[in-house]
């Protein structure tokens, strides 16, 4: 890998890193000063940095607990701009049971696509879009496919 896409695959860490944490402000740092743009799995496109990152506010203050595993992470870079494309693994909780022990956990695959700019503070991200992932894309002949995941 080289120099660049291992700076790139850093931020792109770096972002699920923030989400887990719930730290707003690591969360603002990593995102572009001008346009920028997400989708969140079954939410309308979000533009501009305060959108953006009053909904990442709405999601840390609403989750409980979440983690992230990251597979089928591709970097791909070319000139000042990086492309990474992987599936998320998540594992998220709601609130605690009355008795304070931990809620219950749900797991789900979101496939995202995150592009980065680099700036002279480094690779900055520009857009986010996660998609679910509905299907386990083992199909039958006929093109059908298996069980379903919850993403």
């Amino acid at each position: 890998m080289t120099e660049a896409a291992d700076g790139v695959e850093l931020a792109n860490t770096e972002f699920y890193e923030a989400i887990e944490s719930g730290d707003l402000d690591r969360m603002s740092a990593l995102w572009l000063d001008d346009e920028v743009s997400c989708v969140h799995p079954g939410w309308p496109v979000l533009r501009g940095r305060a959108e953006v990152l009053r909904s990442y506010a709405l999601i840390m203050a609403n989750t409980e607990y979440i983690q992230f595993f990251l597979t089928d992470v591709e970097v791909a870079v070319l000139g000042e701009t990086a492309l990474v494309t992987c599936t998320e693994n998540i594992l998220s909780g709601g609130p605690a049971e009355e008795d304070g022990s931990t809620g219950p956990l749900v797991g789900g695959l979101v496939v995202a696509t995150n592009v980065f700019r680099r700036t002279p503070g480094g690779w900055k991200l520009w857009s986010h879009h996660g998609s679910p992932v509905m299907a386990d894309g083992e199909g039958d002949e006929d093109g059908e496919s298996g069980d379903t995941a919850v993403g």
